[in-house]
């Protein structure tokens, strides 16, 4: 007998009317979209030809993922070559998906991890992809949350916090927007990179005032008329960005300054009927990557209505539909995840499939989690805004609150009159 709350598995076959019908005028579009529903549908009925005789099919293949991560950290950098720019995110991805499955590493590998994310800090502050490198926003958030999840004292001391400020400072802009580094692109991700990195290091608040005024109002100048976030004003709807613009606002306590009712139905729209998982835009295609991207968007929307609408305080999105897509049709028996049945896996989506996974198991309680198939399946508890363990946010908090914030004095004041130099 099952309870009324364990979650099960959908009817596969009555599924199958939620498939595309193109209504006979077939486009680019509606045949990609067929084509993917096609390579899920065998991933579907083959499991539910075998799962009976094979138990396995409704577990997480954890010891392969396991082994997966642990090759692919050992191996770093010399793996990945072209991503030579973005090592400190192969680091973050391994990770965070090793702690989700409860895995991990030994103190000497997380030493040698410390050790080469040092090596990536810019004499100038921030982070850059590599030793060497240029910081850039985004390997400075991978290389924040990375040193945070080790949470060791070599590794919160390997973060520079008074020339991360400084670097924090050289690529803001008037507005409050922020450049991925200097000279370089304006969008969403930027400014969602330094708001995390700037609350998980408890930058003073005088700091935090001064580095983020405006950058509220110009986030919300990205919601587009669909209700979702796009790179930049006036640019279309994504669900990575979408992540960005709602857990930058909501970190600054600015959710209040978009339009959360079209946010919430732009983002439950990207549920796909049949495949269970996310699309990350109208009209494209199923991706594991956005169960988080999307599915954390959904929850943070959520928990900001929630004190003015009791119904919100239940996922609106369909748990079950989404780990059901993860389970089936996004792992590789040799270990990883990926994006859709046909992809190979990389350490990029392993991260994000495990995490939207653990999103939608703890989306409503992290002690009575919604766990599909078997019990072991669980994930721990990710933040939603951070997407690193609770702990390891609450204790990086912590840790850097009794930090000597006399070191931030002369920081700010500095780099403005630079800017002045420079306006002169």
């Amino acid at each position: 007998m099952y309870s009324e709350d364990e979650l099960l598995f959908r009817n596969f076959q009555q599924l199958k009317s939620y498939k595309l019908d193109d209504e006979k005028s077939s486009t680019t579009t509606s045949r990609e979209q067929q084509k993917t529903e096609t390579s899920v549908e065998k991933c579907f009925d083959r499991f539910e030809e075998l799962q009976s005789s094979h138990p396995r099919l409704t577990q997480f293949f954890r010891l392969e993922h396991q082994y997966y991560l642990d090759a692919m950290l050992r191996r770093l950098p010399s793996n990945y070559e072209c991503l030579d720019s973005s090592r400190p995110w192969c680091v973050y991805w391994i990770l965070q998906a090793a702690q989700l499955l409860s895995f991990n590493f030994e103190d000497e590998t997380l030493d040698r991890v410390v050790q080469f994310l040092s090596k990536c800090q810019a004499p100038t502050g921030g982070f850059g992809g590599g030793p060497g490198q240029f910081a850039h926003l985004a390997p400075t958030y991978a290389a924040v949350n990375s040193l945070c999840i080790i949470g060791t004292k070599n590794a919160y001391r390997a973060i520079n916090r008074p020339t991360l400020v400084q670097f924090l400072f050289s690529v803001r802009q008037p507005d409050g927007s922020f450049r991925l580094h200097v000279d370089g692109e304006t969008d969403v991700r930027g400014a969602y990179c330094a708001i995390s990195c700037a609350k998980l290091l408890n930058l003073p608040g005088l700091v935090m005032k001064e580095l983020f005024t405006g950058t509220g109002d110009w986030i919300a100048k990205c919601q587009t008329y669909e209700g979702g976030f796009g790179g930049a004003p006036e640019l279309e709807a994504h669900g990575g960005y979408t992540f960005c613009g709602i857990a930058g606002l909501a970190l600054l306590n600015e959710a209040h300054k978009c339009n959360l009712k079209a946010l919430l139905h732009w983002t439950l729209l990207r549920q796909m009927s049949y495949e269970g998982g996310f699309q990350g835009r109208t009209n494209k295609l199923v991706d594991g990557c956005y169960s988080f991207w999307v599915g954390a968007s959904i929850p943070i929307t959520q928990a900001t209505l929630s004190g003015v609408d009791k119904e919100m305080e239940h996922t609106l999105f369909d748990v079950e539909a989404l780990q059901e897509y993860i389970l089936i049709c996004c792992q590789k028996q040799n270990g990883g995840l990926i994006d859709k049945p046909g992809k190979p896996q990389d350490l990029y989506h392993t991260c994000y499939t495990l995490s939207g996974v653990s999103i939608a198991q703890h989306s409503e309680s992290a002690s009575c989690p919604q766990v599909l198939g078997d019990t072991i399946n669980e994930l721990l508890p990710t933040h939603p805004l951070f997407n690193i363990p609770p702990k390891s946010v609450a204790a990086a908090i912590s840790h850097f609150n009794n930090s000597n914030d006399t070191d931030f004095a002369s920081t700010s004041d500095s780099t403005r009159r630079g800017e002045s130099e420079q306006d002169s």
